[in-house]
């Protein structure tokens, strides 16, 4: 298994949230590691607002998580 996820640190806050998305896309692509599967089902949730909010919910979890990790960016200036 190669090495994509080598830190949790960060310059900013939006280089942060852009790995929490990574991070829940790729908990989608180990789960369902077939992507006719998942290319099958993306349009039945792009147009489910309760599995958008959940998705919603999931990267607003990982944010939290790189942020603890960079310190909330309290040493960046």
């Amino acid at each position: 298994m190669d090495n994509w996820l080598p830190t949790l640190i960060t310059p900013t806050p939006t280089e942060g949230y852009d790995l929490a998305v990574k991070l829940s896309r790729m908990a989608i692509k180990k789960t369902q590691p077939d992507a006719a599967v998942r290319d099958r089902l993306r349009p039945e949730y792009a147009e489910d607002a309760d599995a958008l909010i959940a998705v919603s919910a999931v990267i607003a979890t990982h944010f939290a998580t790189i942020a603890a990790a960079n310190n909330h960016w309290r040493d960046a200036t």
